[in-house]
């Protein structure tokens, strides 16, 4: 981890809970829950963690050093962290659970790559004795607890977000495009319900795709189609789930000789995607606190392990996955980012400096908007 990461992840640690204390403070206290067969353990734990693709800056450049210093921080420097990466590929994910099993993992810490496939891996897991937190995306199976974001009002803000960028052209009569995410990632599928919830009835949808493991090749080719199917000139606007899929939909628009971009959503502030914001290429981007949510999950997995049960100072809520209810649950809070509050967000949070997203391609249009 470099120095701006590692000051990025302190300045977190003092924070972060007391972020998650507030958003959640009308839920339910999750007390005496979590697995119930894990028994009290040392702070030399092995806790596994499989994260589900690489395509998403975000995992390795804060998911994973963030979860391996915090670990390190709640074990006095004793716990360790089996890491591996599906690279999107849920049959390599199944045998890689089966690994930690192996392997006797104290915890094991999960983002599935699919919801519903790694059911059966999960339970294995719970059948050796090893609990599994749920990490981002809710896997199916007997989960003992869960942290991600309310992936529903990401689909709202991002519904949001556009309409306002479309002002007087948010009419029933002009047509949007809308390119979800992977069908088989469950947050998908709930950002999708929270921006149609805000989007139908608002504008018309042109054109809909879900796109195939998050690749940017594949939104570009899919917007390319929606581009030949609608005509270049009556698109007003495109909600993107995230922001890679972002990119390659404003490349086909500008293959397609579309002179002004026209709306376009995103999410997870990687830097490209906050540099096309700064252009005004993209319009928008979420803004998650990936430090926030990686300390959670490490506070979690560790007092699991150790307890059989959460930290008393995680205010829980309960959700439910398609298999099991009520899983305890912390939900981090979500920020919408445009040209405005880059500041006050990404730079902010140390995520990355002025320096970062102002390069030389970039400073003309970081001066235009005062981004200094």
């Amino acid at each position: 981890m470099n120095t701006r990461m590692r000051r990025a992840a302190v300045a977190f640690c003092a924070t972060a809970m007391a972020v998650s204390l507030a958003a959640c403070g009308s839920a339910k206290e999750s007390k005496g829950e979590g697995d119930k067969t894990a028994g009290k353990k040392s702070d030399a734990l092995k806790i596994g963690l499989l994260l589900p693709e690489n395509q998403t800056a975000r995992y390795e450049k804060f998911d994973k050093p963030i979860i391996e210093q915090q670990v390190k921080k709640l074990t006095n420097g004793k716990g360790t962290i089996q890491y591996l990466n599906a690279k999107q590929d849920a049959s390599v994910q199944s045998q890689q659970i089966d690994t930690m099993i192996t392997n006797k993992v104290d915890v094991l810490i999960l983002d599935a790559v699919d919801s519903k496939a790694v059911a059966g891996g999960v339970k294995k897991a719970k059948d050796a004795d090893i609990p599994v937190v749920a990490y981002d995306r809710l896997a199916e199976g007997p989960i003992s607890a869960y942290t991600s974001f309310d992936n529903e009002e990401v689909g709202k803000e991002q519904g949001k977000a556009l309409l306002k960028a479309l002002g007087d052209k948010a009419k029933p009569s002009n047509e949007i495009v809308m390119m979800n995410g992977a069908a088989t990632d469950p947050n998908a599928g709930d950002f999708k319900k929270g921006a149609h919830s805000v989007l139908d009835g608002k504008v018309k949808i042109g054109k809909e795709y879900d796109t195939k493991e998050w690749k940017p090749e594949n939104a570009n080719a899919s917007m390319e189609a929606a581009i030949s199917a609608l005509g270049k000139d009556k698109i007003v606007g495109v909600y993107s789930a995230n922001d890679g899929l972002a990119g390659g939909i404003i490349t086909a628009l500008k293959g397609a000789g579309v002179s002004k971009i026209p709306p376009v959503t995103g999410q997870d502030a990687e830097l490209a995607g906050v540099q096309r914001i700064v252009t005004g290429d993209q319009y928008m981007s979420v803004f998650k606190s990936y430090p926030q949510e990686a300390e959670t999950v490490a506070k979690m997995a560790v007092s699991i392990a150790k307890t059989g049960k959460l930290d008393s100072s995680l205010k829980t809520t309960k959700v439910d996955s398609g298999t099991e209810q009520g899983i305890p649950s912390v939900i981090v809070p979500i920020v919408s980012l445009t040209q405005d509050n880059i500041k006050d967000t990404v730079i902010k949070e140390g995520y990355y400096t002025v320096n970062d997203i102002c390069t030389a391609k970039y400073k003309k249009a970081c001066d235009k908007i005062g981004l200094k």
